[in-house]
């Protein structure tokens, strides 16, 4: 799993690449953890380049977006056919907010 990060003014945009799964989930968690409470709130997790997405990853991001929930920030998950297929097949889609393009999700964002 290797990730980067951008800060876009009141948002950041997370890019992950590989897989997530059991064996990355508790480094995914405390990085995205610790990443989103030192801001900005408005965070874009881009999955459109992860391979595999099993229960613990999904687990990750059930608790990311509750997180964000908190606060008066949003989360929104950029994904591929791969990661929507994850999320469907478990019924959270509504919960999550996925998005198809990050050029979508950053529509999405209010503005300051």
């Amino acid at each position: 799993m290797r990730g980067t990060r951008e800060v876009h003014g009141h948002y950041q945009v997370i890019h992950l690449v590989g897989q997530l799964d059991a064996y990355s989930e508790q480094h995914v968690r405390r990085v995205l953890g610790k990443l989103m409470e030192e801001g900005p709130s408005h965070v874009i997790l881009d999955l459109s380049k992860i391979d595999f997405l099993d229960s613990s990853g999904l687990g990750v991001l059930v608790q990311l977006a509750k997180q964000s929930q908190g606060g008066a920030g949003s989360f929104q998950i950029v994904t591929s056919p791969r990661v929507t297929q994850s999320v469907k097949m478990v019924r959270l889609e509504k919960f999550l907010a996925l998005q198809p393009t990050l050029e979508t999700a950053i529509q999405q964002i209010p503005a300051p």
